[in-house]
């Protein structure tokens, strides 16, 4: 573990014992405080792992604050954190007062450094545990492989997903153009049964239709001209696996008719052959296109519909995923980073909120286009809203309440959303920014049932 992993913070005023325990910190990376105001914001800038308090330190300047209200407030703002309190000679009292408030442990004065030392790195290695045991319960949580979200709209999605992996049925997948259909199939084939056979995907519209049919079922030698060897399709080549149709809206009617075929028998006849074929494979499809539109229009058959929509999802746009954006955002711009080797830290606070009020109508293919047009061309360490070139929108929020209730419940529940977004979901810091306590954060949390999706 490097001294970047290796955080403390040394509370004490007498600036010569601060001095001697700073440079007895080997392989620790450590800041001090002499005082309550420099304590409190070294605790919120530094985000240390241990703490080690002197209980004897005297109120600060402007006030009565001393060791024990110190405990307090990092105890409130920072339960995570060990905290090591240093008493005074013989006062054991205040040392198990101290513990009975949520110190970690306590140390006597005078101080041995070599011991304070291995009770200090016992501490750290507790809050490393801690850490990775927290980290592997957000991941036992977290959506679905390659799905970047915190929002109830997307998560409602996931557990869908998640269901479904291990029933074969014919699915149906909905949603705007950009929205991430591909990345759900993906990955409902990585939880699925099937996850060691092949996922084949096809795009309908991009092929032409006097090629659609035998790239989908295959043909033999002679059926046309240059069809010089037999040749698998698409549904025999994922056989055992998944085969994913994408803008199955555009299939032209005469294939829709081999399509039903094979969703009823499980057979299929190459091109030039009249020989049926068994393949055992499960189809996914998707469009952005209205089915039943099209059915009414005549384009697309209506017993075809049916088969292939034994289960529906229906993936929300981005403009209707609370807190998404800023998720999304973040992670296209970590990766362009790397890969274009560029030195941009962040979204300056005009980004964030530019990328918060546009509605993004290409949904999330827009965002990140914008996100990788940004990192390359930003002229400073923080994009900038410019920098995104977003079209000045109106704002979507406008919808009308009539209920005062009810306008209060959404925009608190929406800024909570987009809070924890930004601080990746440190319930510290998210309750910092909006300016209230950790409690009563989780209160407002659990009144919308919101802990659930964090």
């Amino acid at each position: 573990m490097t001294n970047k992993n290796r955080k403390l913070l040394i509370v004490e005023d007498d600036l010569g014992l601060q001095s001697q325990l700073k440079w007895s910190f080997e392989g620790f990376e450590v800041t001090t405080a002499s005082n309550a105001k420099e304590a409190i914001d070294e605790l919120r800038r530094f985000e240390p792992q241990v703490v080690t308090l002197d209980l004897g330190l005297p109120p600060d300047p402007g006030g009565t604050t001393e060791g024990f209200a110190i405990l307090a407030e990092i105890t409130r703002l920072a339960p995570q954190t060990k905290v090591i309190v240093v008493t005074g000679h013989n006062d054991r009292n205040n040392a198990l007062n101290a513990i009975a408030a949520g110190a970690y442990d306590f140390f006597e004065k005078p101080i041995d450094a070599d011991l304070l030392q291995h009770v200090v790195s016992r501490a750290t290695r507790l809050s490393q545990l801690e850490t990775e045991n927290h980290l592997l319960n957000e991941q036992r949580k977290a959506p679905l492989s390659g799905v970047i979200a915190s929002s109830a709209e997307m998560l409602k999605v996931c557990r869908s997903v998640e269901r479904l992996a291990n029933i074969d049925v014919s699915t149906l997948i909905l949603g705007e153009s950009g929205t991430g259909k591909e990345v759900i199939v993906k990955a409902l084939h990585k939880l699925s049964h099937r996850s060691k056979k092949r996922l084949i995907a096809i795009n309908c519209a991009a092929i032409p239709e006097n090629l659609l049919e035998s790239e989908l079922f295959g043909y033999e030698k002679g059926a046309f001209t240059g069809a010089t060897k037999s040749t698998k399709g698409k549904f025999e080549a994922a056989n055992g696996g998944i085969l994913f149709l994408d803008e199955i809206g555009d299939m032209p009617l005469s294939l829709q008719a081999k399509l039903l075929r094979f969703l009823q028998e499980r057979v299929i006849e190459r091109l030039g052959s009249h020989k049926e074929i068994a393949v055992d494979v499960r189809v996914l499809c998707a469009t952005h296109q209205d089915l039943k539109k099209q059915i009414s229009e005549g384009i697309f058959r209506e017993d075809l519909y049916y088969r292939i929509n034994e289960v529906t999802i229906q993936l929300p746009p981005l403009r209707d995923r609370d807190g998404d954006v800023l998720l999304l955002a973040k992670h296209f711009m970590e990766s362009y980073v790397k890969q274009f080797e560029r030195q941009v830290k962040g979204f300056s606070p005009s980004a964030r909120s530019a990328l918060l009020k546009y509605t993004w109508p290409g949904n999330i293919r827009e965002l990140e286009n914008k996100v990788k047009r940004a990192v390359i061309m930003a002229a400073s360490s923080y994009i900038t809203a410019d920098d995104l070139e977003l079209e000045t929108v109106t704002n979507s929020d406008s919808t009308d309440y009539f209920n005062l209730r009810e306008a209060r419940e959404t925009a608190e529940k929406k800024v909570i959303t987009q809070a924890l977004a930004i601080t990746n979901g440190n319930m510290t810091r998210t309750a910092q920014l909006l300016g209230v306590t950790r409690p009563t954060l989780y209160a407002v949390m659990d009144k919308y049932q919101m802990r659930e999706a964090t």
